[in-house]
């Protein structure tokens, strides 16, 4: 077989790529080298700006198959045969990090999955945990911002992140489960994934039931302790992608399956708490879990940059049979998810192999933009209604509407029975074994207690005070022993 030739990006074949074209045996270079000039051009251009948050990931294909019949409850076309298989991409990801942090910290893990269907792309973006910090977007950039690096000391500081959650009490559940012994997974493997927010499923008869998913991991759950992943980090600082990647290429095939919470829309409204709450969960006892199917990894990327770091999800990509809540945290990621990637990648991006359509093709009247890649044929139109056979509207929404009534304005969420922001951090805490909640209050009180300011202690003991009598009073007393050593 003869060797392939070493071309330029336009073709051309490189005659010398050891060495610089120069004046003379040992002189200056040649603005003329164009090889030379290509390579050091290109090379300034690899990378693109990072994700603000969930920059730190890794990825992996598979597919989903449906295992129980959930027609019942939505005409999503890939949920509606037992034994269909849809392709997926996940993305695994840290929040908090740069693009160059370590996998094995404290932090909440993100979990995205692309169903390539046959009605097009359906992204489902979650974390590995139930809740969130905050329940409204306004507050999101600033809850980042304190969770990321000090814009003068460049490093995460204790004070920027107990600051925030003192000011925020809604943040206590989410920073029970942050400090408990589910905050460090072991690998991407051994960690459940949610979608976290509350989406709308819509059955063939205009029935629609508010949706919360489950992914339980079929590898069991793995968690590391503070000092297991402070080793962890210093012998692998990827060690996740390590993990992953080593797995998948070496036969095993990560798996997890798919179980849902399904709610009848007319119960939202009298439900004791605000079903739509991002820092809430819905009791399995209201709502048990319905098994869907089966999520399988099991091919590695060919190229990371390519397929991990230009993998775009946006929770705004539904299909027919599923759509939004009235989450309002979800309402916000419907806008801010796709702008971030039109930034990132261009208004282009989803022409990009990994965001593609794979099962169906993309028929719209976009057109032009950077990196455009989906030139249409001379007689093509560029818009709509038009009289060339362009593709048309369908007349069909791809979920039931939502009932809204009132005033336009900024409005705190309409109370139910139970619209706390501590009982159920409490409940978490209650049902934690001795041993766990020792290790929770070691973690809390190990960042708390190296806050600069008392009074913002103080709040952040209050939260846990609200939460559980006993909780309070144990991160308190263990707070107060670090701060007299």
């Amino acid at each position: 077989m003869s060797q392939r030739v070493l071309t330029t990006e336009s073709g051309a074949p490189v005659a010398d790529n050891q060495n610089s074209a120069t004046a003379g045996a040992g002189g200056p270079l040649l603005l003329q080298d164009q090889h030379l000039l290509e390579k050091l051009a290109r090379f300034n251009r690899e990378r693109i700006p990072e994700r603000v948050v969930h920059a730190r990931g890794s990825g992996a294909y598979g597919h989903f198959e449906v295992t129980d019949d959930v027609t019942e409850f939505t005409y999503a076309d890939f949920l509606s045969t037992v034994g269909r298989r849809t392709e997926v991409f996940v993305r695994f990801s840290t929040v908090a990090d740069s693009l160059g942090g370590a996998d094995a910290v404290r932090d909440p893990r993100g979990f995205a999955v692309k169903f390539y269907t046959e009605e097009g792309n359906y992204d489902l973006v979650g974390n590995n945990t139930p809740v969130f910090f905050i329940k409204d977007p306004i507050k999101f950039p600033d809850f980042i911002h304190s969770q990321k690096r000090d814009p003068f000391t460049g490093r995460q500081e204790p004070d920027n992140v107990w600051d925030f959650w003192a000011h925020s009490p809604e943040a206590t559940h989410q920073v029970t489960w942050l400090m408990g012994d589910r905050g460090i997974p072991a690998s991407y493997r051994h960690m459940n994934g949610y979608g976290s927010h509350t989406y709308q499923w819509t059955n063939s008869a205009g029935e629609a039931f508010f949706v919360k998913y489950h992914f339980k991991t079929n590898q069991g759950i793995r968690c590391l302790s503070a000092e297991q992943a402070a080793e962890t980090v210093g012998r692998d600082a990827n060690s996740h992608q390590t993990d992953l990647l080593q797995a998948i290429e070496r036969g095993v095939r990560p798996s997890w399956t798919l179980y849902v919470q399904l709610m009848p829309a007319a119960e939202a409204d009298g439900y004791r708490f605000n079903p739509f709450d991002l820092t809430k969960v819905w009791p399995h006892q209201d709502y048990p879990l319905r098994r869907v199917g089966r999520l399988v990894l099991d091919r590695n990327p060919d190229n990371v940059f390519a397929e991990v770091e230009q993998a775009a999800f946006s929770p705004n990509n539904f299909v027919p049979g599923i759509g939004p809540s009235p989450d309002k945290m979800l309402q916000g990621r419907l806008f801010a998810y796709a702008d971030a990637h039109r930034y990132r990648l261009g208004v282009n991006h989803t022409q990009l192999a990994v965001n593609a359509p794979r099962a169906t093709t993309a028929q719209n009247y976009g057109r032009d933009g950077l990196m455009a890649s989906n030139a249409q044929g001379r007689a093509a139109k560029n818009y709509e209604p038009n009289s060339y056979d362009g593709p048309a509207e369908t007349g069909r929404p791809l979920s039931a509407p939502l009932a809204v009534t009132g005033h336009t304005g900024t409005h705190a969420a309409p109370p139910h029975t139970k619209d706390d922001d501590f009982f159920q951090a409490g409940e978490l805490y209650r049902l934690m074994s001795a041993e766990e909640k020792s290790r929770l209050i070691a973690n809390i009180a190990g960042g708390l207690s190296q806050v600069s300011r008392d009074d913002v202690i103080d709040k952040n003991l209050a939260h846990f005070h609200a939460a559980d009598p006993e909780y309070g009073r144990r991160v308190e007393e263990a707070v107060r022993a670090l701060r007299e050593d």
